[in-house]
């Protein structure tokens, strides 16, 4: 993937792809921003250039728990591209950045004669799915510091950024897990020279050590999504 473009949007054909762009706008992400609402009909659909979107399940009197992520690799807003209406999934950007921003009424009059953009959005669903289904086994199976150690290089691969603006509170959040378990994780990973993270700001500083302590999904969720797009 190259630095500073969208894939869905890259993959496609030049024809479709200026299309398609025609009826968008490359807006901010600031850090924090709701792009969805659990309770609000959902206005517009987003590919992301750069930064991260948090989707989140909202559990009442208990802490969000993520259960998605979108980077560069795709788009937030699927529901759409399944011909629905609106959608109540409650997302943020976790990582600020950039993305083209298209309204729901052009989305779906653009999805009507953009073939090129119908078959990229159907293999993109596959891929959700079937990383869907890793991230279960991930939840059950694995350990902290292996879902640590995943949920770092893939945020870093779909953001597209070289640091995150995150603290242990946040990840252990993101991950359902207890803070005293990131916290543990996070110093053995520091102490191996993996990460350095400071005031809110975490740095891989080895990417080839964690990826040999991250369980064997972060390996498999790629070759999914290089098989299929």
């Amino acid at each position: 993937m190259d630095n500073g473009e969208n894939q869905l949007i890259a993959n496609l054909p030049g024809k479709d792809r200026a299309h398609l762009l025609n009826k968008c706008a490359l807006i901010p992400l600031p850090l924090g921003q709701v792009l969805s609402e659990s309770d609000v009909a959902m206005q517009a659909l987003y590919f992301p250039v750069s930064g991260l979107i948090s989707v989140l399940a909202r559990v009442p009197n208990n802490p969000d728990l993520e259960i998605g992520m979108v980077g560069r690799e795709g788009l937030f807003g699927l529901p759409f591209a399944l011909g629905l209406t609106s959608s109540r999934i409650h997302a943020s950007v976790q990582v600020p950045g950039d993305a083209w921003r298209i309204t729901a009424q052009a989305f779906r009059e653009e999805l009507q004669g953009n073939i090129g953009l119908q078959l990229s959005l159907n293999r993109y669903l596959h891929v959700v799915i079937e990383q869907l289904q890793v991230s279960c086994v991930c939840l059950r199976f694995h350990t902290i510091g292996e879902r640590l150690a995943t949920w770092l290089l893939t945020s870093l691969d779909r953001s597209n950024a070289s640091e995150l603006p995150v603290t242990q509170e946040l990840i252990a959040t993101m991950l359902g897990v207890r803070r005293v378990g990131i916290s543990t994780a996070a110093n053995l990973f520091r102490q191996k020279g993996l990460i350095e993270y400071n005031r809110g700001r975490l740095t891989v500083l080895n990417r080839t050590g964690l990826e040999q302590v991250a369980c064997n999904c972060y390996a498999q969720s790629l070759r999914i999504y290089k098989e299929v797009l």
